[in-house]
């Protein structure tokens, strides 16, 4: 008889403990464990990171971090990671934390826009992705990537098309460029190729032309009419007299290219450069920044018309005047100059 509740009490006292046990378990994996007040937390995990800096990242935003890491060790996660972005929402338990930095690497909106130099394309990037300035510029002036594109050093900026695009945070130098270069690709399908040919240019002439029509004017309703000017300009053998190529030559010559000049002055006009389209006739080599779509297609549709010249106007700002013969446009200029003159705007 006494045998008997020996052995029921160290079956039941056996129950308890596997049941305590079970609960501890189901606790570790199924219980809420954050401890953060939004809705969600991101968490970055770079290329190559350890389980101890997932464990760093993690710390601030779990309430028990011990039962994270017996889950994770229980899941083969610890042993498993992969880079990327995740969310962690408010009251997940580690199971579901685990599964979510298993698989739900969260792509991250890239942007950039008019940006005058690789150099500031890599800066700009750099803040968005984990790829370095370092390594995206190396990416970016790789000679076997850029003779295998037919890309040179002018021309190597209008790969660039600037817009919104989707990437996973940890995408790496090589895939940014290599992407960009498919979305180029892309941009240039049938029509807008047959559109340059009947134009009589490349697809490099036209960005390089639509990067100054978009330094001419920052109204996009107003770029197919700028772009006309230059597009009468380059049909009647004219150089392009643009003042933003004369502007860019100087940043190009000096390396500054967070120079500012608001007045191009005569003795500029005489720098020797490519980029100088006062003593050069036809576009330059490459752009002089990069063109948003909105340029490009203005050159590609430009509208018709019989103007060959243009300045600002005062009197309605971000717009200009536009003249189809010089006199005309020595007398729109006179009110541009004399503002210039009132605002002491000497370079």
């Amino acid at each position: 008889m006494y045998l008997k509740k020996v052995l029921w009490a160290t079956a039941i006292l056996g129950l308890l403990v596997a049941g305590f046990i079970a609960y501890k378990i189901y606790d570790a994996i199924f219980s809420p464990n954050t401890q953060f007040n939004n809705s969600e937390a991101f968490v970055y995990l770079p290329t190559n990171a350890s389980f101890s800096d997932v464990k760093t990242s993690l710390e601030p935003l779990l309430k028990d971090i011990s039962t994270f890491e017996s889950v994770a060790d229980r899941k083969g996660y610890s042993t498993n990671l992969k880079a990327g972005k995740y969310a962690i929402k408010k009251g997940m338990n580690n199971n579901e934390i685990i599964n979510t930095l298993r698989s739900n690497n969260i792509p991250v909106q890239v942007t950039f826009n008019n940006q005058e130099s690789l150099p500031e394309l890599a800066g700009r990037i750099s803040g968005q992705i984990e790829a370095d300035s370092i390594s995206l510029v190396q990416a970016f002036n790789d000679p076997q990537f850029l003779s295998e594109t037919k890309f040179d050093e002018d021309s190597k900026l209008g790969m660039y098309l600037p817009n919104t695009y989707e990437f996973f945070w940890n995408t790496q130098a090589e895939g940014f460029r290599d992407r960009m270069l498919k979305e180029y690709q892309r941009f240039w399908n049938d029509e807008r190729l047959q559109k340059a040919k009947n134009l009589g240019m490349t697809p490099n002439e036209v960005i390089s032309l639509a990067a100054i029509v978009q330094k001419e004017t920052v109204k996009v309703d107003e770029r197919p009419r700028v772009a006309g000017v230059y597009l009468n300009r380059l049909r009647d053998g004219w150089p392009l007299e643009a003042d933003p190529t004369v502007i860019y030559a100087i940043k190009k010559e000096t390396g500054n290219y967070d120079t500012i000049i608001k007045r191009v002055l005569y003795r500029d006009l005489e720098m020797d450069s490519p980029y100088n389209t006062y003593k050069n006739r036809g576009v330059p080599p490459g752009p002089i920044a990069m063109p948003d779509i909105s340029s490009i297609d203005a050159v590609l549709n430009p509208e018709k018309h019989d103007y060959f010249f243009f300045v600002a106007d005062v009197s309605n700002f971000g717009y200009h005047m536009f003249a189809k013969s010089l006199v005309q446009h020595n007398r729109n200029k006179v009110q541009y100059t004399r503002w210039l003159n009132e605002q002491k705007v000497l370079r």
